[in-house]
């Protein structure tokens, strides 16, 4: 069965700099692309950035380009976030989810996701 555990998540401080890995089991990870999505307090889920499977092209919500950076390390079966010059706006519970940018309504399984806070 497909498995999708979410880690790296923490407290830090505006300016910060946090770096978030997503563990996936239970399907072929290769050639699979592979979407963050993040959830703010309140308030509903949304698309951060997503990676295609093989040759790595990426995509990013405005909000985040130029700050964070997907990647994937496919012998590991892992897809990462780093996020740099992070800001408040930036506090969410973060999840990553097959596909490349599925709509939110259409995914049925969700990992439990690593709470960002970004706070002084």
């Amino acid at each position: 069965q497909v498995r999708l555990v979410e880690s790296g998540g923490g407290l830090v401080q505006p300016g910060g700099s946090l770096r978030l890995s997503c563990a996936a089991s239970g399907f072929v990870f290769r050639n699979v692309a592979m979407t963050w999505y993040r959830q703010p307090p309140g308030k509903e889920r949304e698309l951060v950035a997503a990676i295609a499977g093989l040759g790595g092209f990426t995509v990013y919500a405005d909000s985040v380009k130029g700050r964070f950076t997907i990647s994937r390390e496919d012998a590991k079966n892992m897809v990462t976030l780093q996020m740099n010059n992070l800001n408040p706006g930036a506090t969410a519970v973060y999840y990553c989810n097959r596909g490349w940018g599925t709509v939110v309504r259409n995914i049925d399984y969700w990992g439990q996701g690593t709470e960002v806070t970004v706070s002084s």
